[in-house]
């Protein structure tokens, strides 16, 4: 790390990130909100969650050579990372950012004329889109000095992260997790514990950083916290009027995501949770004349999620729940500061595409009960085959067992050349005749 480095970032954290924010709401000011009759007030604290991923990344283009900085797959431990004060940059998420922004496709095409299958995960071209040609929506993305990959989402991430540490030459720590095809066993908590515990030399090495137990520990209970806070934030949509969507949710899960284990993420949370409890009590619904509620299966098709929200929101039909973002709050009462390492393999281990189909058809069920779900929106995710696999019969046996009538949507989760709109419209018209008939 430079003394130079250090200096500017720590000048644009200071001076550059607050002018940045200030110019911004100047900005908004000068734009007129078009009301949509559709959708109740828009969450105030979304212009706080605006500022806090814009300052992340405004950040993120002045941190290498600052602090030491890692990209890290979205099921990884990052919490393990805070304890060297590594700035981590999820490419998942800037994958998500690039589909919403309509930059996916031609991020995807600079990756296959590098040779790469049009049938990778997206988020995968994606990335290595942006490593050939350095387009991105966040301005600039700093190289890392480590990457950090967890298979407990999918085998894919291995192999992409194999490819950029070629790329850059620099290490590469995997985290492997067991398949959980029954039970999780105490040899998988040591097998995994012990990988954690083995990667120490590295980080102190790539960070100059020695490990501090106490610190970790602050930062694991710091994690368990606030995506606790995130639990109970979604815990809201069971209220009748919910006072969000999960579309809104797939937005306001970045901070619990990339931030987890800072006290920001925390900090927002709590904001958040106030301001949906306050709605709760004023009656204030996300959906105007919510009739129907909805639940959504795996990841957020990101470049359809406004039309997704208009579209059923003029049905009068809000979505309350989603196993993609519970799967930030599901595990995470396993974390225990007083055994990091153990409690961290548990969490990590048993995330929902880690775990076996039955586990997640027990969990659908119990979703759609806790939540008053009256209809279920299956994204058939061309990118993610993990989360993929199994739905049609997972929608067959829901069907049987709670009679939920059930549609399934064929996409991608941001390469839009695999969206049929004719498909799509003909498949929800039979669904929406079905919940409103």
């Amino acid at each position: 790390m430079s003394l130079a480095s250090k200096v500017q970032f720590q000048f644009m954290k200071d001076l550059g990130a607050p002018a940045l924010m200030a110019l911004g709401k100047a900005g908004k000011k000068k734009r007129p909100h078009k009301p949509n009759p559709d959708f109740g007030p828009p969450l105030k604290c979304a212009t706080r969650l605006k500022q806090i991923m814009t300052r992340h990344y405004f950040l993120a283009r002045y941190a290498r050579g600052a602090r030491p900085v890692a990209w890290v797959t979205s099921g990884a431990p990052a919490e393990l990372l805070r304890a060297f004060d590594f700035y981590t940059i999820y490419p998942e998420n800037h994958g998500a950012l690039c589909g919403a922004q309509k930059m996916g496709t031609k991020l995807c095409q600079a990756a296959e004329e590098h040779g790469y299958h049009p049938d990778l995960c997206s988020y995968a071209r994606i990335d290595l889109g942006h490593h050939f040609t350095g387009l991105t929506p966040a301005g600039r993305l700093p190289r890392p000095d480590l990457l950090f990959a967890s298979n407990n989402i999918c085998q894919t991430v291995l192999y992409w992260y194999k490819a950029l540490a070629h790329y850059w030459n620099i290490p590469l720590l995997l985290f492997d997790t067991p398949y959980n095809f029954r039970d999780i066993t105490d040899s998988d908590i040591s097998y995994m514990a012990a990988q954690l515990q083995e990667m120490i030399p590295t980080l102190e090495r790539v960070s100059q950083k020695k490990f501090v137990m106490e610190r970790f520990q602050q930062i694991v209970q710091l994690a368990h916290d606030t995506s606790a806070l995130w639990g109970r934030v979604l815990a809201t949509m069971k209220q009748r009027p919910a006072p969000m969507t999960i579309f809104d949710a797939f937005v306001h899960l970045a901070p619990v995501v990339s931030l987890r284990g800072l006290k920001v993420s925390h900090d927002y949370y709590q904001l958040m949770l106030s301001e949906l409890e306050d709605r709760i009590g004023q009656g204030i619904g996300a959906v105007t004349n919510e009739k129907k509620r909805l639940m959504w299966d795996n990841i957020a098709i990101w470049y359809k999620v406004r039309d997704y929200a208009e579209l059923f929101a003029s049905h009068g039909m809000n979505f309350v729940a989603a196993t993609y973002t519970n799967a930030w709050a599901e595990t995470i009462h396993y974390l225990d500061q007083a055994q990091p390492f153990e409690s961290m393999a548990r969490a990590y281990g048993l995330v929902i595409l880690n775990n076996n189909l039955n586990h997640r058809l027990n969990l659908m069920e119990q979703m759609i009960k806790d939540y008053s779900v009256d209809g279920l929106v299956i994204h058939s995710a061309r990118s993610c085959k993990p989360y993929s696999v199994g739905q049609y019969d997972m929608k067959r046996l829901l069907m049987e067992r709670l009679g939920v009538p059930s549609v399934v949507i064929e996409a991608d989760i941001t390469d839009s050349r695999h969206y049929s709109e004719e498909q799509a419209q003909v498949r929800l018209e039979a669904f929406f005749e079905a919940l409103e008939t």
